[in-house]
């Protein structure tokens, strides 16, 4: 696999960015991943394998905001965005660790900020739900299952309008893998909109590889680039018990990490997101393992040295 780098031929610059946040969702153990992956020493293993990866901020909400999620996500969403502007901007490719997947509409509202100059950004949605409730669909009132429909343009303007006003993707620009678990309401929407899904289902049918090329067809049609948000509970509960919402059936690590590994050497990746690893539900580290395997594959670690194979097997 080619070795990611900058235009000047220096190692590409990863700049982590974490959110210590659970409250948009059902339970707040999300909140720890920052603090799990940031012990486990994610960004030395990015280095070892020739990035220079370096910790930035830290956005976490408060313990008063815990009774208004709305509030607390509205204002962390717009501190996260412009922190990953500025990376973005800057150069680096942002790494967001959330965090529940409300983290989302800061994340891409903030790189929809640094890419616009080049162009509408694509954007592949790993997931085993949709994320594209508003308030009024929603049956929960769940923040964590509305972020799709948000940075679409729907929903709450607190967070439709976050950094900037109105949607940052264009539905032909979007492409949702792995879904399995969702209500009609938000299926309807991306369907109206034209959002292409390609269930969990699909996948078994196709093939990975066939899903693989459709979505990347999709987002990478994108003149201002492309980014990646992973929810971990797409991942097979057997792979990733240490998610707050597992749904059987999931894709499987052993075939999905190794199949993004092409993206390692493509200057069009604006940035990548991992989202909803629970510590407090993992098993043996299983989903701590495959958290730091994905964000390795994606970025463009350079794989096979002694020295990341012993990094790896002590999460192991």
């Amino acid at each position: 696999m080619k070795q990611q780098r900058a235009m000047n031929g220096a190692p590409r610059r990863i700049s982590i960015l974490g959110v210590r946040s659970g409250v948009g969702g059902r339970d707040p153990g999300a909140g720890g991943a920052v603090d799990g992956l940031r012990a486990a020493g994610l960004a030395a293993r990015l280095r070892a394998g020739g990035l220079d990866a370096r910790w930035g901020d830290v956005f976490a909400t408060r313990p008063e905001e815990a009774a208004d999620p709305t509030a607390a996500m509205a204002r962390l969403s717009p501190e996260l965005a412009r922190s990953v502007c500025d990376a973005g901007a800057g150069g680096a490719v942002p790494l967001v660790i959330g965090g529940d997947h409300s983290c989302a509409i800061g994340t891409w509202s903030g790189v929809h900020a640094a890419t616009r100059p080049r162009g509408p950004l694509g954007l592949l949605w790993i997931d085993a739900h949709l994320d594209s409730h508003t308030p009024q669909t929603s049956h929960t009132g769940l923040i964590y299952g509305m972020p799709l429909a948000a940075l679409l343009g729907h929903g709450d303007s607190a967070f439709v309008d976050c950094l900037t006003r109105g949607p940052k993707l264009m539905p032909e620009h979007v492409c949702v893998l792995g879904a399995r678990s969702y209500e009609p309401e938000e299926r309807a929407l991306l369907d109206r909109l034209g959002v292409r899904v390609i269930g969990a289902g699909e996948v078994a049918r196709r093939g990975l590889g066939a899903a693989l090329q459709d979505a990347f067809a999709i987002v990478g049609r994108a003149e201002g680039g492309y980014g990646i948000t992973v929810d971990m509970d797409a991942f097979d509960p057997r792979d990733a018990p240490g998610v707050g919402t597992p749904a059987p059936g999931g894709l499987r690590a052993a075939q999905l990490i190794p199949a993004l590994a092409a993206l390692g050497a493509d200057e069009r990746l604006r940035g990548l997101e991992i989202a909803e690893y629970n510590p407090g539900r993992d098993r043996n580290g299983r989903t701590l393992k495959h958290a730091i395997g994905l964000a390795r594959s994606v970025l463009g670690a350079a794989p096979g040295s002694a020295r990341v194979r012993e990094a790896l097997v002590r999460v192991a």
